[in-house]
């Protein structure tokens, strides 16, 4: 097996896809599957895949393939998705409230513990169980609570404020939904989503597809 830290981020990114598919294989009742099989249902080559899940050890056996359920468990340890995780949101706006609500936290072992926001019409609510608190009770929250992820859901202009004060409080995870890329020591992972990007790619495509139709 390799040294994970020499693993490509791409490689990455792809066991999430490849994680997703075994669990549809599951709930289909099948007991093993091929990396042919895995590459007609994730788009990836089968070459690729191979090469992908060989960074990790042999999961599969020459002329069986791989068994659904381990490969399956296999990767969710590879990605950590075999402990639980306590995560907290900042800001509980549209976006935090939606985040709070995504059923795929639950489906996992994530748990949403608090979110935390200065608007005094929200302060005191509840997403599902989850108490939404003064942002000011931030810091004094993170000195008596074990929180593995934050995520960011803040406006622009006060999101890199935030994200370092969840550093000086010990946050080592964030997930950030504002609209700006957080520059963070290199010891904090930053996940930056940018809906409006992926929104934008598949406007250039849809474009594409527009203009060939019209030639």
């Amino acid at each position: 097996m390799n040294n994970n830290d020499k693993i490509s981020p791409a490689v990455i990114r792809r066991l999430p896809k490849y994680y997703r598919y075994l669990g549809e294989l599951t709930k289909m009742g099948l007991n093993k599957t091929s990396s042919r099989e895995l590459s007609e249902m994730t788009g990836f080559s089968a070459s690729q895949i191979r090469q992908d899940l060989n960074n990790f050890g042999g999961f599969g056996q020459q002329g069986f393939g791989y068994d659904v359920e381990n490969l399956r468990n296999e990767i969710a340890r590879i990605l950590g998705l075999d402990k639980k995780y306590k995560i907290i949101i900042i800001g509980a706006g549209n976006i935090g409230q939606a985040i709070a609500n995504y059923t795929g936290f639950y489906e996992a072992d994530y748990e949403v513990v608090a979110l935390f926001d200065k608007n005094p019409k929200l302060i005191g609510m509840s997403m599902r169980n989850a108490l939404i608190k003064d942002i000011d009770e931030l810091e004094e929250f993170l000195n008596v609570q074990n929180i593995d992820i934050a995520v960011i859901c803040t406006p622009k202009s006060v999101s890199q404020q935030v994200a370092e004060q969840l550093v000086q409080c010990g946050i080592r995870a964030i997930w950030n939904f504002a609209p700006k890329d957080l520059k963070m020591p290199d010891y904090v992972h930053v996940e930056n989503v940018h809906l409006n990007e992926s929104l934008f790619s598949l406007t250039y495509y849809y474009n594409q597809m527009n203009k060939k139709k019209s030639e």
